[in-house]
């Protein structure tokens, strides 16, 4: 009996190589293949080869090898594979988004009054955010505190043809929160960049104002994009804002646990 290369699995005496097995069996073993060496290798092997990395029960299967698959996906799943490709990159893309490495990976746009600072969860006449592993916030003062991040999707692993062809879901979230004895304001800018660093789409929000006395809880802000323009090569995310009593110290809008997902099935 043969062997199928790297496998325990006996090939019958009738088969000359692992080219002979039956179409079901050999999706079973190239599901256990890393997705690269999928789409990068296993398509020059022959022609047989490059047909079954093609079907759609080969990107299932791999989904449910590694934990992406439900169910109730089936009927709203037409490409596994872009499916498979889009979870396993899945992840934050806003890097230090909870204060943790204090203003590492973030561009400070506007510094202004006593300028950003981190503090620890809660604050001063502050409250818990509903995360338990958020730990730390930023906060503005009494000037204008806008800071950025500039993603390039290419270094992220999101090619330009998957981007432009399959133009997945782009989530934000954001959370933010004022200290219960000030008043302050918000602001959120997520913009959709070409290759030129042009504007295809932005969410921008009407500004936040946060009245003096409030509840002081944590609140979401979330915006899905979709079915954008071709073309998207980055994505600027800009957020901050000031207390609006011009007091000296630390009173303004305090952000945290920022975030930006690439599908799929971010619902």
């Amino acid at each position: 009996q043969a062997r199928a290369p790297g496998s325990s699995l006996a090939l019958p005496a009738a088969m000359a190589s692992i080219a002979d097995l039956p179409e079901d069996v050999l999706v079973e073993l190239l599901s256990l293949l890393p997705a690269r060496d999928l789409t990068r290798a296993c398509g020059l092997v022959c022609r047989q080869w490059r047909a079954v990395v093609e079907l759609t029960t080969l990107w299932k299967r791999k989904c449910q090898r590694e934990g992406f698959y439900r169910q109730a996906l089936d009927r709203s799943i037409s490409d596994w594979k872009t499916f498979y490709i889009l979870s396993v990159l899945k992840r934050n893309l806003i890097k230090n988004p909870c204060a943790e490495g204090n203003f590492d990976h973030w561009k400070l746009d506007h510094n202004e009054g006593d300028k950003w600072r981190v503090e620890a969860m809660p604050g001063e006449h502050g409250t818990q955010i509903l995360d338990p592993t958020v730990r730390k916030y930023f906060v503005t003062s009494y000037g204008p505190c806008f800071k950025s991040q500039l993603i390039t999707l290419q270094k992220e692993g999101y090619w330009n043809q998957l981007m432009d062809e399959k133009r997945p879901e782009i989530v934000v979230k954001d959370w933010y929160a004022a200290r219960f004895d000030c008043g302050c304001r918000y602001e959120l800018t997520v913009r959709l960049l070409s290759e030129d660093y042009l504007v295809l789409e932005e969410f921008h929000p009407e500004p936040v104002v946060i009245e003096q006395w409030s509840d002081a809880m944590w609140r979401e802000i979330s915006h899905t994009f979709q079915n954008y323009p071709p073309g998207v090569r980055y994505i600027w995310f800009q957020h901050g804002g000031q207390d609006t009593q011009y007091w000296a110290g630390w009173y303004g809008i305090r952000v945290t646990n920022s975030s930006i997902t690439i599908g799929p099935m971010t619902l």
